[in-house]
């Protein structure tokens, strides 16, 4: 009776109750997750840290009703049970170390004779493992439930949790041995259609395509949710006509046929991308680019427009050259599509070199122009803009559709490096204009509903309330209300135009420069980003040709060097030739005479690097000057990539040995003369680190100032700033200078010493006996002085180097003190 009476308790109470809030856990992960039917679908959820903070108070409900069966139940045959929802908690709430400690707990003998019981908690480990991408650990518990006698649903789960791990680890060989194997297992429970057509989509991206028809067929025949239905129908379109050996006609029939289905409206955008994918296999490019901008066009769904986008820059890139538009794809590709995405690091990377190379094609572009325009007269600049902004403007209903656009474009300056051209298409028959067209309306619209009078901001508001104007309550203020005139559009393009207008001889330097930087970086992109050896050396010839002098030529020399090389040796002798005449120190020079040039620096380096070493541990023991003597040695081999860290260890050494003064004045130098380098972005937080010790130390020890008198001096005038004595204390100063230290030629200055007060200083007194002769005097004086008769405020003199401290740490109280211990004496 007692034995019942525990395991009834424990099953239907705690165990019970744990499970309930498991199974809410899961159904909440299930419902967050979103199926990317672009990519292989997923075969369960991905963990989101994130949402998991959503179900928290479920995961802690869990694991106190569990924990309840295990305590208070502790013989009842349900405490494994209860121990693997603890653990399944504890999985899902990125609790990973305690997930393990139970998943383990639960497999010991001692805990459960229940051999299943254990090889489960074993396969739940294997997933905790998988999330937690401790990969080693999972091959070593697959090596081991090999082995294992394993029930049937022992042996479906562990071959799921298989075919799940080498998804992640993007093995999809194995992935499918693990499905295949898992299909025999599989129930109704565990959703077949589902996982046929994940195994259709593996067998399709693998390239087996008739495998994957079988598959997509056997998941309709299991009747699944209509979107799986959907897709499954799909790509049976995109396989169908291989596995069968049809012809394209009865693919593109397929494709019809799901159109006009109207239970696929909200997928026809997916389906337009299909047929796109399906014509560019057939190598159909204008028509792939018209069904993706028409799936991007219908879309409803963010992940399929990303995939549209992707394909049509992926054309515009690989197939037709066109570099531009392919950037505006990538970018809109890399703000829809995942980050999560498989090779979403790799389409980033393209998206980022191509914004470069458009954003360097755009500078020569407009730079030549506004060159161009600069030279020109203001009236023609002003007719160009007005035509131009007359091309742009829409053509008013009743007039004619044409525009005679030949005078118009003789009269435009040339745009050198632009490659823009005009032309007479129809715009709707050209499907990249298109495209971008609908690019950019969606960038500034937004996705909007197709209504009339979709931009009128009062499209919401009855027609009956739109013909009634508000009545306001003072007439006579409302008539002083008129509609606001808006400037003419010609005229604020020009003047917008003019502003940007390179007219002094430093803007059109500036121009030049900007153009020639661009040349040199699109060179460089031609021809190792883009792998265009004709563009590239297109690009480097025109920068050796507008800029002679330039300081890229080496490089550009050696660029067009190293590509006619292979294909034209007689040019590639006279680059050669050219760089070792006019640069023969040049590193590149240096390494047409020596091509074990770079090996032999880098040699150097390395020998470098064992005397560093072994300086370092000098430093570090304290020996500075066997440590510097090793530098200097390492220094004067040669100049490499390592000298800097030869230099900033020598700084280091003067930190230990030298004043903080000369230590900061080092790292000064250091950061401007190697700013670009790793070891400069360390020197500015040693000097930071250095100049907040500084002010620490003063504050600590209640700043000290230096008893160095033999120097030039400052006399100090300081007052509350509320009074606003500036002009009055400047002007008594300058006629005190005048009357009694005329031949020292005084510089009076104002300074704001902080929020309270402000000071006046006059400068430079020569030495000490010239600035307590001046303090004596003025303190003499100071009664006939009217400016700055009875008013208050506190007079003294300063050495340079005290200044620097007094003004760094505001410490007017701290200086009065010394002042007058140090000064007021006969003999300070």
């Amino acid at each position: 009776m007692s034995k019942a009476f525990h395991n009834t308790t424990a099953h239907y109470n705690g165990y019970y109750y744990a499970l309930e809030e498991v199974t809410k856990i899961e159904q909440s992960i299930q419902r967050n997750h979103r199926d990317d039917y672009n990519q292989i679908l997923w075969l369960f959820p991905r963990l989101d840290s994130m949402f998991a903070k959503s179900y928290d108070k479920s995961v802690q409900e869990a694991v106190k009703m569990a924990s309840i069966a295990i305590q208070r139940h502790p013989n009842s045959k349900w405490v494994d049970d209860a121990y693997i929802l603890v653990g399944k908690a504890r999985l899902y709430s990125f609790d990973w170390g305690n997930a393990i400690q139970t998943f383990k707990y639960v497999n010991n003998p001692k805990v459960t004779k229940d051999i299943h019981t254990r090889h489960r908690a074993l396969i739940y480990l294997i997933r905790t493992f998988t999330e937690h991408k401790e990969y080693n650990n999972v091959e070593a518990v697959f090596d081991y439930l090999q082995k294992e006698p394993l029930n049937k649903t022992n042996r479906k789960n562990f071959l799921l949790e298989k075919a799940f791990y080498y998804q992640v680890r993007n093995d999809l060989d194995k992935m499918i041995r693990s499905l295949s194997e898992a299909v025999p297992l599989l129930t109704k429970k565990d959703k077949p259609g589902r996982i046929y057509f994940i195994i259709g989509q593996v067998y399709q991206t693998l390239g087996f395509e008739a495998e994957a028809y079988n598959f997509y067929r056997q998941c309709i025949a299991t009747h699944p949710e209509y979107e799986v239905d959907f897709y499954a129908r799909l790509y049976m379109a995109q396989v169908a006509e291989i596995s069968k050996a049809r012809n394209v006609a009865n693919a593109r029939k397929s494709f019809r046929r799901l159109l006009k289905d109207s239970k696929n409206k909200e997928f026809r955008d997916k389906i337009y991308y299909e047929i796109g994918v399906f014509e560019e296999k057939q190598n159909n490019i204008t028509e792939a680019i018209t069904n993706y901008n028409q799936a991007i066009r219908l879309g409803n769904n963010k992940l399929v427009d990303g995939e549209a986008y992707l394909r049509l820059g992926e054309l515009y890139y690989d197939t037709l050259k066109k570099y531009e538009l392919a950037q505006a794809y990538y970018d809109s590709a890399v703000s829809s599509i995942s980050a999560q995405r498989p090779g979403y690091g790799a389409i980033k990377l393209r998206q980022e070199v191509l914004s470069e190379f458009v954003t360097h094609l755009k500078t020569i572009s407009w730079q030549d122009s506004l060159l161009v325009l600069s030279g020109m007269d203001t009236s023609a600049i002003r007719l160009l803009v007005k035509q131009a902004v007359a091309i742009s403007t829409p053509v008013e209903k009743g007039k004619s559709k044409k525009r005679k656009r030949t005078d118009i474009v003789q009269n435009l300056p040339a745009n050198e490096g632009s490659g823009n051209t005009q032309t007479g298409d129809w715009y709707f028959g050209n499907p990249s204009a298109v495209g971008l067209g609908q690019i950019e309306f969606v960038r500034i619209w937004g996705k909007i509903p197709l209504e009339d009078n979709w931009r009128r901001s009062t499209r919401a508001i009855p027609p009956s309330e739109r013909l009634n104007p508000v009545v306001t309550a003072n007439v006579a203020d409302a008539e002083v209300i008129k509609p606001i005139s808006k400037q003419d559009p010609a005229e604020e393009a020009y003047q917008t135009l003019l502003k940007q207008l390179p007219l002094t001889d430093e803007q059109k330097k500036e121009s030049l420069r900007k153009i020639e930087e661009a040349y040199f970086a699109l060179g460089n992109i031609y021809y190792f980003k883009l792998n265009e050896k004709n563009n590239a050396i297109v690009s480097f010839e025109k920068l050796l040709e507008r800029f002679p002098q330039t300081l890229h030529k080496p490089e550009a020399l050696y660029q067009l060097y190293l590509i006619h090389k292979d294909t034209d040796p007689k040019r590639a002798d006279a680059f050669a030739s050219s760089l070792k005449a006019e640069y023969p120190e040049s590193d590149f020079a240096r390494i047409l005479v020596n091509p074990d040039y770079l090996l032999e620096s880098s040699l150097t380096a390395d020998k470098q690097k064992a005397i560093y070493k072994e300086a370092y541990e000098y430093f570090l023991a304290g020996n500075y000057t066997a440590s510097t003597e090793l530098l200097n040695q390492a220094l004067k081999l040669e100049t490499t990539p390592f000298t800097p860290q030869l230099l900033l260890l020598r700084i280091l050494i003067t930190g230990k040995t030298e004043p903080l003064s000369v230590y900061q004045f080092q790292l000064e130098e250091f950061i401007k003369g190697y700013p670009d380098t790793e070891q400069a972005a360390y020197a500015k937080t040693l000097l930071q680190v250095s100049k907040e010790f500084q002010t620490k130390k003063e504050k600590d020890k209640g700043i000290e100032y230096q008893r160095s008198f033999e120097q030039p001096h400052y006399f100090i005038v300081v007052y509350p700033a509320a009074e606003k004595l500036e002009n009055v204390v400047v002007e008594t100063l300058n006629t005190f200078n005048g009357l009694y230290f005329n031949d020292l030629n005084l510089k009076v200055s104002n300074l704001i010493l902080n929020d309270e007060y402000t000071l006046t200083m006059a400068s430079d007194l020569p030495r000490i006996s010239s600035a307590l002769e001046y303090y004596k005097t003025f303190t003499e004086k100071l009664q006939s002085l009217t400016g700055l008769k009875n008013r208050k405020f506190n007079s003294f003199v300063i050495t340079k180097d005290n200044f620097n401290i007094f003004y760094r740490t505001k410490g007017l109280d701290e200086y009065l003190r010394f002042f007058e211990k140090n000064y007021r004496t006969e003999n300070p």
